[in-house]
């Protein structure tokens, strides 16, 4: 997995933009995605919004260690790896790479929100593993990571009882809101806010939150984000619909 993640992959562009209720301030990036990129994984997926990329991978169900076993439902982990400059082809090498706290952070969000979709009574005493490697950051990141790991869910054939998705807002100073916002706009931005939601009822899974922002701006950056999440879920069907009409 190690090699195959870090393989140069060819990325087939699949537009999916939209505009929020707000207007052009608040439309999403370019959107691409390409499943069963790699070999090794039971299903994977590549994700691009803008320029952030995310390449996922999914093990399993597959045998769990005794250690790690829960007797009624799987056992589900995230790894995220992030981008890394070495020199030469380090990627044969055997390296081992402490996780930040952020870098952490994002795993546990991304793991809870994969748990509360995820049919793990289906399949108990087994491993579901989902493995993340950051290919580029410019922003809203968290947010194309819960995208690939839902995209990589599906391809490997994971019983869900929703997809999910991740929309990222930030609120700048004069308290303009903006959608999947880029690094720079990040830094700028008095706070930043990302939330899941489930394709269903457009229901909160999970929310991450940076900064200060009132009562009032939480419920209308939420509002938003299920506003654009149509568009993510409507990114969804699309892609998977041309990929199985092709097969």
């Amino acid at each position: 997995m190690e090699e195959e993640m870090h393989t140069a992959t060819k990325i087939r562009a699949e537009t999916g933009t939209g505009s929020s209720p707000r207007g052009p301030g608040c439309s999403l990036r370019h959107f691409a995605c390409e499943q069963n990129l790699l070999s090794r994984p039971d299903g994977s997926a590549s994700f691009l919004q803008g320029d952030t990329s995310v390449l996922a991978g999914v093990y399993g169900p597959a045998e769990v260690k005794v250690s790690k076993e829960i007797f009624n439902k799987a056992t589900l982990e995230v790894i995220l790896r992030p981008k890394i400059r070495l020199p030469g082809n380090w990627a044969l090498l055997n390296l081992c790479i402490v996780p930040s706290v952020a870098e952490k952070s994002r795993e546990r969000l991304i793991r809870n929100t994969c748990e509360a979709v995820v049919l793990g009574t289906l399949h108990p005493r087994t491993s579901i593993t989902v493995v993340l490697q950051v290919v580029s950051d410019a922003g809203s990141l968290l947010a194309c990571c819960l995208n690939a790991a839902c995209m990589a869910l599906v391809d490997a054939g994971v019983p869900m009882r929703a997809l999910f998705c991740g929309v990222t807002c930030a609120l700048d100073s004069d308290g303009t809101l903006v959608l999947d916002p880029t690094s720079k706009q990040e830094k700028e931005a008095r706070a930043v806010l990302t939330f899941a939601l489930d394709s269903v009822e457009r229901k909160l899974l999970m929310s991450s939150t940076k900064g200060l922002y009132s009562d009032a701006e939480l419920q209308q950056c939420l509002a938003a984000a299920q506003a654009a999440s149509q568009h993510v879920f409507r990114f969804y069907r699309e892609s998977l619909q041309r990929r199985y009409s092709k097969s």
